[in-house]
């Protein structure tokens, strides 16, 4: 069992529980926009259709429960919670990064819900840094096996990486081994940021590499480096990490950086999403679905029953802002002209 990886997944769930780990001044960017409100939306709130597909999967709303945890005892209630809320939902969910599975199958149950969720889509996930480490195309499939996934997200986190005590900061030469990834693994790619977004030029990158989709995942969440700052016992160190407690590209504006090179690649809008307003919103400025992290988390440490509550709420505005839009489907809230910039 390696004791550093256990180590630091716990001193990950324990501060992002019990902590302020939101970023500094810097916000999502989705509150100076605004929707146009249709008074005659000539069309039935009950024939309003959230459902939308996924790399062939069909979920009824366009909403991903977030990579979190795993390889810690403590993470095995969570994701089962987290799961049996998208099974009962009919979401997708990603698993936290299963680098600790790679090292040590003895943590795989933390990570495994296909036996409470026999039917969402389910994505693996691994940190692309460790294509450097070590890593090849069999650990990815191990990991992607572990869990019966059906697809699996490489996540980029350069800052992290370079503020943890423990951090992989090679991250060289990691756009060839990612389209080598994306053209010999047998699902599909996923790259995901961890807080920090996707700039126009990664993006191309990205595209270029053949990913499957993108995840943007920007600044205006759960902040990373805060995170790492909360382990660091060094002074020095301490005062750097906190230097980068406004650092990213707000998920607003990530989002639209990477429609925008990325015109027909499926795209993930995280990165503080907490409400229906705000996934409408993100949807809207392109993105084909959503996902939703921390305030899950939460909930999750309390039961099931308290996330479903919470995607509910989420999924009934989502709901009512397409009604009050005229809008009766996801495809056409991606289209939508009645979103406004402040």
């Amino acid at each position: 069992m390696n004791h550093q990886n256990q180590k630091r997944k716990k001193d990950h769930l324990n501060i992002t529980l019990s902590e302020y780990t939101s970023f500094k001044d810097v916000t999502t960017g989705l509150e100076k926009y605004h929707f146009i409100h249709q008074a005659l939306p000539e069309t039935d709130l009950k024939d309003i259709d959230l459902s939308t597909e996924i790399f062939g999967k069909q979920v009824k709303a366009p909403i991903i429960i977030s990579p979190m945890v795993g390889g810690i005892q403590a993470a095995k209630r969570l994701n089962q919670n987290l799961a049996e809320a998208a099974q009962t939902l009919g979401l997708a969910m990603g698993i936290g990064s299963q680098r600790c599975l790679v090292d040590d199958s003895e943590v795989a149950e933390t990570y495994r819900v296909r036996h409470i969720a026999p039917d969402i889509l389910l994505f693996a996930n691994i940190g692309a840094v460790q294509l450097n480490y070590g890593f090849t195309i069999k650990e990815l499939l191990k990991a992607v096996k572990a869990i019966d996934a059906d697809a699996l997200v490489l996540h980029l986190n350069p800052l992290q990486e370079a503020l943890q005590v423990e951090g992989n900061t090679d991250f060289s030469g990691l756009a060839k081994k990612i389209k080598m990834v994306c053209s010999e693994l047998p699902v599909p790619v996923v790259i995901k940021e961890v807080g920090c977004g996707i700039s126009e030029e990664t993006a191309a990158m990205l595209v270029e590499a053949g990913v499957a989709a993108i995840d943007v995942a920007g600044a205006g969440g759960t902040c990373w480096s805060e995170i790492e700052r909360m382990r660091i016992d060094d002074e020095t160190k301490i005062k750097v990490a906190s230097e980068f407690a406004s650092w990213g590209i707000p998920t607003a504006d990530t989002l639209v950086m990477t429609r925008k090179v990325a015109p027909d690649l499926p795209i993930i809008a995280s990165g503080g999403i907490k409400t229906g307003m705000d996934a409408a919103k993100a949807i809207a400025l392109g993105a084909d679905a959503v996902g939703i992290g921390g305030p899950l988390l939460l909930a999750a440490d309390k039961s099931s029953d308290d996330v479903i509550n919470y995607l509910e709420e989420v999924i009934c505005v989502l709901r009512i802002v397409m009604f009050c839009l005229g809008t009766n489907s996801i495809d056409k809230l991606k289209r939508s002209l009645f979103l406004r910039k402040i």
